[in-house]
């Protein structure tokens, strides 16, 4: 599901997506070529060798690889190397193929699902491979270089996807047991603080506190409805087509599950709130300038899209998301201690946990 490399960051920019400009294979995530070359022979249709196998730039968690041959490209998603630790839950790559294979039938954009192979025999590790997609991927949410009206288009069509998928009928898609009902945000806390705790390498106490904070003010979900929520949708989760503001793809569904369509909204608009200059985001900029609709005009054309309305204080959303990317981030720290970070730009993804454990906790004090 690789991308047009002109649209390649550099910099602090490259620690994300796992869909940007290739380097060779790293050390750790090294695999036996041609016995995946058979397998793709047996497994994906019109599949012909040789292959050339290189691993993209980013991609924190699982690694991500571009299969060359002579007549197209492939990409394939795979758990980290055999010497990983992995911790419960995470890395569950078949969930991502499901997910976007299900998702395939609907208005949704995602690449198409090829291959799952779930046994470890093949390479080491169980893997998928979906199609390549070609286009840009947007990673400076500040669109430089674009007109006002090419930034409100990119940016109402991000609103439109998320919508679109917060609007699938789960049991129609069939995915009516991906994940539990109700209680997203308490099981989602219970979650986050628990792998923070497990990957903790210092102590941060924005992050205790929140821990203790945060089950305690947890706002009504939307109704009864457990909509299919992306985890982690964000512009450079995203492959738009090369020339028009429309998305062909969304990327990297590793933390898709059922839950509260709110908080998954809210964790896109994080970007309203965080600071350009240390994090990915668009906070403090002349939005109407630029071109870029304010946080406010963008929630209400979502919830026009999907008829929701949002049940509780913003912030605690704001908070929560905040609380959930520090985890996150910790616990890339915590891969970097033990040598399995998939990523040469881990050590600096890690040390941002601090901070933004620290935003989140300046928004959990502005919950009424």
């Amino acid at each position: 599901m690789a991308t047009n490399e002109s649209a390649r960051p550099s910099g602090k920019e490259q620690d994300y997506s796992a869909f940007v400009g290739t380097r060779t294979v790293s050390e750790q995530q090294r695999f036996d070529a041609d016995a995946l070359a058979n397998w793709l022979g047996e497994h994906v249709a019109g599949f012909a060798g040789p292959l050339t196998v290189e691993q993209f730039a980013g991609g924190q968690s699982n690694p991500t690889f571009k299969l060359v041959t002579p007549s197209r490209s492939y990409v394939m998603r795979a758990k980290p190397g055999p010497a990983a630790k992995l911790l419960p839950s995470a890395h569950a790559i078949e969930r991502e193929y499901r997910v976007m294979d299900a998702l395939s039938h609907t208005d949704v954009p995602v690449a198409t699902m090829l291959a799952l192979c779930g046994e470890e025999a093949v390479i080491g590790r169980a893997f998928y491979v979906m199609e390549h997609v070609e286009g840009r991927v947007l990673w400076d949410p500040s669109l430089p270089g674009m007109t006002p009206a090419e930034r409100a288009a990119i940016y109402d069509e991000m609103n439109r996807v998320i919508a679109a998928l917060h609007s699938v009928d789960a049991n129609a898609a069939g995915l009516a047991d991906y994940g539990k009902p109700g209680n997203y945000l308490a099981r989602q806390i219970a979650r986050w603080s628990k792998q923070y705790l497990a990957s903790e390498t210092e102590p941060i106490e924005a992050m205790h506190r929140l821990i203790e904070w945060l089950p305690a003010h947890v706002p009504p979900e939307t109704g009864d409805y457990a909509a299919v929520v992306h985890g982690d949708y964000r512009l450079d989760n995203l492959i738009f087509h090369p020339s028009e503001p429309r998305v062909l793809a969304v990327l990297d569904w590793e933390l898709s599950t059922l839950g509260d369509p709110i908080a998954d909204f809210a964790y896109h608009c994080m970007a309203w709130h965080v600071d350009p200059a240390q994090f990915r985001g668009i906070a403090g900029l002349s939005w109407e300038t630029l071109g870029i609709p304010g946080e406010r005009r963008y929630i209400d054309r979502y919830c026009e899209r999907t008829g929701f309305s949002i049940p509780g204080d913003w912030n605690f959303y704001l908070a929560f998301n905040m609380f959930r990317i520090a985890a996150i981030l910790q616990g890339i720290m915590k891969r970097v201690t033990v040598g399995t970070a998939a990523s040469a730009q881990a050590v600096d993804a890690g040390r941002r946990a601090r901070p933004m454990a620290e935003l989140a906790w300046s928004y959990a004090q502005k919950v009424r």
